[in-house]
């Protein structure tokens, strides 16, 4: 096989390519800090970044929806907390008008009034809204849960109606109560019982001890609406932390995928750097040009 100065000259050159073209690459992954700059430097490599980055992004949306959540159900908390307050003080009303059966109409009345304007607030209260939402409207569109001035529940509790909020790729939180399942079914709801309670006052003082025995009932299930709100809100603070610590391990994962190793990139760097020079030095010996070179 003869070998020709034109076979060593394009050897050489196309080694010197490729040198040159290695040592431009791990020049771009330190400038850049990545190792992967386009889909061709690692296919799988970038497949794998692509699926961490998928992830990222539904767990951004997973603390998105518990901090929503979370309003949610501090929200209905509070809200329950301060309806509970009312409502004692719509019992302790109607312990005085029971235990006074002899006192004066006029008295009578004076509690009566109270115990209507005790009303109008439970009502205020449990037309709370979050988001233009009634809290306790269960999935009505409308703005409010309850009429102001009859009671009557507007809302919509339809079966498998939850408003449900998804914290991680396998759980969902439901973050609503209904006032049905908080102030008890329609006719017999809250805001009856402290109707009929305003009533008796002034017209049947003698009917209070059902209204005692009424105004109970509804505080122990606003009290069990309590503990579900606050069952659900722990659940909710422990995804909120599981879900920090996978998007800082989703954040080490795609580090170790697409960043670059500093120090041993920087080695190979200088490596690549002294046989590029040592290569050219070579190829100079090699195919120094003559006379002949000049002439042709």
């Amino acid at each position: 096989m003869r070998i020709t100065q034109k076979a060593v000259a394009l050897t050489s050159l196309q080694g010197l390519n490729r040198n040159l073209d290695t040592f431009g690459k791990l020049q771009q992954q330190l400038t850049s800090g990545r190792v992967i700059n386009a889909p061709s430097d690692s296919p799988t490599g970038t497949n794998r970044a692509m699926q961490i980055r998928s992830d990222q992004a539904a767990v951004e949306q997973f603390a998105r929806n518990i901090s929503d959540a979370d309003s949610w159900l501090s929200i209905t908390d509070s809200t329950l907390q301060n309806m509970l307050d009312v409502t004692r003080r719509v019992r302790d009303l109607t312990v005085q008008g029971a235990s006074t059966g002899n006192s004066s109409e006029a008295s009578r009345r004076a509690l009566a009034t109270e115990v209507e304007s005790l009303r109008s607030s439970l009502l205020g209260l449990a037309n709370t809204t979050i988001q233009g939402r009634p809290i306790f409207g269960g999935v009505t569109t409308g703005a409010r849960a309850y009429d102001g001035d009859t009671g009557n529940f507007l809302g919509m509790a339809v079966p498998g109606g939850d408003v449900l909020r998804r914290v991680s790729f396998t759980e969902e939180v439901r973050v609503d109560l209904t006032g049905r399942e908080a102030f008890g079914p329609a006719g017999d709801d809250l805001f009856a019982v402290v109707g009929r309670i305003a009533d008796d006052l002034v017209n049947d003082p003698a009917a209070l001890g059902q209204g005692l025995e009424d105004i109970d009932a509804a505080m122990r299930r606003m009290l069990g609406s309590v503990a579900d709100v606050g069952a659900r809100a722990a659940r909710v603070d422990r995804e909120q932390q599981i879900n920090t610590d996978l998007a800082l391990t989703l954040e080490i994962q795609l580090g170790d995928v697409e960043n670059v190793d500093l120090p041993g990139t920087m080695m190979r760097l200088q490596m690549q750097q002294v046989g590029y020079q040592a290569a050219l030095q070579a190829t100079a010996k090699a195919i120094s040009p003559t006379l002949m070179d000049y002439l042709r």
